[in-house]
């Protein structure tokens, strides 16, 4: 159950298989007793290709999978429930992938721009990659969300947030050095963008249930020195 959305247009729903896409906004999801799924990732660019939505569709929006799968989505869910082992769920999802399947044709300038993204982990500079390109600043921020939903800041963000994560549950740093690596300003600004994206702090989100479309376990992180930080 999604008690809270992304897009506060859309109102809370109960779903078996989902769908998002990118967002700037937390979504809370509450959940009876032990839950055992598959988390699928997909590049915004890689989605059309699979979903066969554009990443401008799902942003900031979550869609139950029948919506955009129809029958083909309720009979997949039922193979995966009926599999004995997490291979064979694997191997029945990527055949299904498979068949779906359609090459799709990314602009390259999109897909050469969010490959830097992803490799910088969000620590590059956008007026940058439009001068790379060519481009102005507002053509480059205009062409990369209309293709993939969210403006290359807000990719960004998105990046720098999820390799803040990543950091924390691999090495367990202190927030300090998981901004510094990261390259946020200064703890502050870590707390800041957890409440924006996470819709709390480090600590308390560490501490409580994880959002579930930004799944990561942490633990051993401290927001207490990004208070002193303020």
């Amino acid at each position: 159950s999604v008690v809270r959305m992304p897009n506060t247009a859309q109102s809370a729903a109960a779903f078996t298989a989902l769908v998002s896409g990118l967002q700037d906004a937390p979504a809370t999801v509450r959940q009876d007793g032990n839950l055992h799924g598959l988390h699928v990732f997909l590049t915004p660019i890689g989605v059309r290709a699979i979903l066969g939505v554009s990443g401008a569709e799902l942003a900031s929006s979550i869609f139950d999978l029948c919506d955009l799968w129809g029958r083909v989505a309720g009979d997949l869910i039922g193979r995966l429930k009926a599999a004995d082992t997490w291979q064979q769920r694997f191997a029945i999802l990527d055949e299904e992938f498979v068949r779906a399947l359609i090459p799709i044709a990314t602009p390259r300038e999109l897909a050469w721009a969010w490959g830097r993204l992803a490799q910088a982990h969000g620590c590059i500079s956008i007026q940058g990659l439009a001068r790379d390109l060519g481009w102005s600043r507002r053509h480059f921020s205009e062409r990369f969300r209309v293709e993939l939903g969210v403006t290359p800041k807000t990719a960004a963000r998105v990046f720098r947030f999820e390799r803040a994560c990543r950091l924390i549950k691999d090495g367990q740093p202190s927030l300090a050095e998981a901004a510094f690596a990261c390259g946020y300003h200064d703890q502050a600004h870590v707390t800041t963008e957890w409440n924006a994206l996470a819709g709390c702090t480090p600590k308390s989100w560490i501490a409580s249930e994880l959002p579930f479309l930004q799944d990561y376990e942490l633990s051993g992180s401290d927001d207490e020195r990004s208070r002193s930080a303020r």
